[in-house]
């Protein structure tokens, strides 16, 4: 058994790289509560805020994912999660400098710089802290990240907005003068240099597992290759449950602004709260739930649970964009919230109880760029195509979201059914190769 002491260090270091999760997805998210005033005064559409919000961020944050992936199965993980730290947290404040879209544009870019270097390496560090048995409920917990940073993003974001709107102009020494909107990226990117300090603290993970010798590039891809049913089925199904995710933080809070005539700060606070709340207590459960299942003995039980809870999406996830207020929409989309978390720490946990030590960076790197090639990319960029190109106009966002949800909901559920029958025979043979 695990001493108390390890279980203790193991679980700080998960809540380290948590919060590190948290603070890029508050820089990454901020974005879409300022949707109206960067529109105003870039004179920018809703398709070139999807652009920021997704293809800006998302061009190196997946193209880079892989390299140093790749630098993560090999060297110090903590050290690249730090610096990956230390710049999407200058560039977040570089993007309270710009003045116009292409400016914008790059310095988003940079941010997906610095937050490709996390998630491979704290999946890989994740993988050597816990057994398979506890693996869910860890990935789980990080996972949390994502969506206490979006619901921080959207609360603080509320806040800041009301704050620094009071005066028109802000100068801000040497620097100029800005407006409010711009003001807000300092606020959110600077704070970011102190996880860097408490990043830097921690002790790197003892790698663990059968491989002695340091698995080459062409002997990493041959295994991927290999199981390329399985690796690809998983991939696809949470690339498009990620997708609606995205799209729904992208376009929610507009949705309220547009549809129900709520301020940008109350659409946050609501739509905040209840991502901090019901979007972890979804991931919380999905990680019980896949971890319960495994334990009575079915090999595929994480992926089991991640069937279970898309398809309890795909049955919730319609009622809210058609609610005739703004407090019945907000009461409906607490269960989409739930469920469309719930899957993440399951489907992560899935892939890498059954990668090899030294694959697992590599394999979280392919999954990062298939997830977010499809969910990043095209989740806020779907959702605007059809606003501004279908329908071409703007209060119709409702039945964007609409028609987003319920094809992505739906293939997610198709590509994670297709992946139960090859996972089933990678898990039985992983745990072969380990007796």
């Amino acid at each position: 058994m695990e001493p108390e002491t390890d279980v203790r260090k193991s679980w700080y270091v998960v809540g380290i790289l948590t919060l590190a999760y948290v603070s890029s997805f508050i820089d990454r998210q901020i974005l879409s509560l300022l949707v109206e005033p960067i529109k105003r005064d870039l004179q920018i559409s809703d398709t070139q805020i999807s652009l920021l919000m997704g293809l800006s961020f998302g061009i190196f944050y997946t193209l880079l994912g892989i390299p140093i992936a790749r630098l993560a199965d090999l060297k110090s993980r903590k050290h690249i999660v730090a610096w990956g730290i230390g710049l999407w947290s200058l560039m977040t404040t570089v993007c309270g400098m710009v003045g116009n879209f292409t400016q914008l544009f790059l310095a988003r870019m940079g941010v997906g710089v610095g937050e490709a270097a996390l998630s491979p390496a704290a999946y890989s560090m994740i993988a050597d802290l816990f057994p398979k048995s506890k693996l869910a409920m860890a990935n789980s917990v990080y996972n949390m990240g994502i969506f206490i940073g979006s619901g921080l993003a959207f609360l603080i974001g509320g806040f800041v907005v009301n704050m620094v709107k009071v005066q028109e102009l802000w100068h801000i020494p040497i620097v100029g003068e800005l407006f409010p909107w711009q003001v807000v990226f300092f606020f959110v990117g600077l704070p970011g240099l102190l996880i860097v300090f408490l990043i830097s603290r921690i002790k790197e993970p003892i790698r663990k597992g059968e491989e002695i010798e340091k698995a080459s590039l062409a002997q990493t891809w041959t295994f991927i290759l290999k199981n390329a049913k399985t690796y690809i089925n998983i991939n696809l199904g949470l690339g498009f449950l990620t997708l609606v995710n995205y799209a729904n933080a992208a376009w929610i809070p507009s949705f309220f602004v547009r549809t129900y005539g709520w301020s940008a700060s109350k659409a946050g606070a609501i739509y905040g709260l209840i991502v901090v709340i019901f979007c972890t207590s979804g991931l919380w459960f999905g990680g019980k739930l896949a971890d319960s299942l495994t334990k009575k003995g079915y090999t595929d039980g994480r992926l089991r649970a991640c069937v279970y809870l898309i398809a309890g999406l795909l049955v919730t996830s319609w009622i809210f964009p058609i609610m005739p207020n703004g407090t019945l929409a907000a009461l409906a989309i607490i269960p989409v919230a739930f469920f469309s978390a719930s899957p993440l720490g399951a489907g992560t946990a899935a892939i890498s109880g059954i990668t090899p030590n030294r694959m697992r960076a590599m394999t979280s790197a392919l999954y990062l760029f298939m997830v977010n090639m499809i969910g990043l990319v095209f989740g806020p960029l779907s959702v605007a195509l059809l606003t501004d190109k279908y329908f071409n106009d703007t209060s119709m966002i409702r039945y964007s979201i609409l028609i987003v949800m319920l094809i992505g909901i739906g293939l997610a559920l198709i590509f994670m059914l297709l992946s139960l029958k090859p996972y089933r025979k990678m898990y039985d043979k992983s745990l072969h190769m380990e007796k």
